[in-house]
């Protein structure tokens, strides 16, 4: 009995609808694995917006972060509070790392006699620009801020401007003079007349690029003469 053209064509048809299925369920994984590669240079391009704030500084960020958007309308809000976010989070880290105890010169002192590796002011902010870099932020610019250059009294910030902005427009972020608590507010008024040092700024983006690090900057209580290199 010979089959119907019905069957026939179920028959015939079977072979083409597995193929179809099969090129569909390969475009179908190859898509997926271009959206993993994708997703995961992406991942590797933005930098991580997870931090961890102490429960403690969540509202002082919060209101750091606030700020930073109001330095100018071009500013981006998400970008204001990456910055505030991870410069808490950073200052938390580097307060034990480099294990911070009596006083902010005593810090000085055990530094300057090799109890302690780190810890003076400008390597604070060093650290702190270092990290601050790595966000790759598009409407906030950062520098290398100093009060009272080449003195006993110096002191060394990081100042967050809208892009293009005066450096004097900007917030400073100090995180040694209050034992490894981030102090931030304007530039002008501040108690500590800061100025900026782009060459210094630039300096620290450069050794950090090359992961080399050494003393090379006098500060109080560090005063060898081989502790030179800053140009002020």
């Amino acid at each position: 009995m010979r089959p119907n053209g019905d069957a026939l064509n179920a028959h015939t048809m079977r072979p083409r609808q597995h193929q179809l299925l099969a090129r569909v369920a390969a475009a179908i994984a190859i898509l997926v694995c271009l959206v993993d590669i994708a997703s995961a240079d992406q991942q590797r391009r933005t930098p991580s917006t997870s931090f961890e704030v102490p429960r403690g500084d969540l509202d002082n960020a919060e209101a750091l972060a606030n700020r930073l958007a109001a330095l100018s309308p071009k500013v981006k809000c998400e970008e204001a509070k990456l910055l505030a976010e991870c410069a808490y989070a950073t200052v938390s880290q580097l307060r034990g790392q480099y294990r911070m105890f009596g006083t902010s010169i005593f810090n000085n002192f055990l530094v300057y006699h090799g109890f302690k590796k780190r810890g003076y002011c400008y390597q604070w902010a060093e650290d702190l620009l270092i990290a601050l870099d790595s966000l790759k932020l598009t409407s906030l610019e950062l520098h290398w801020g100093e009060s009272y250059p080449g003195t006993w009294r110096e002191n060394n910030c990081v100042v967050a401007t809208a892009k293009g902005q005066p450096f004097n427009r900007g917030i400073l972020l100090e995180c040694w003079e209050h034992f490894g608590h981030l102090r931030w507010g304007p530039v002008v008024g501040d108690r500590d007349p800061y100025v900026e040092n782009a060459a210094y700024g630039r300096f620290v983006r450069a050794r950090a690029a090359q992961k080399t690090f050494g003393v090379n900057h006098p500060v109080a209580l560090q005063t060898r003469s081989v502790a030179k290199g800053k140009n002020y």
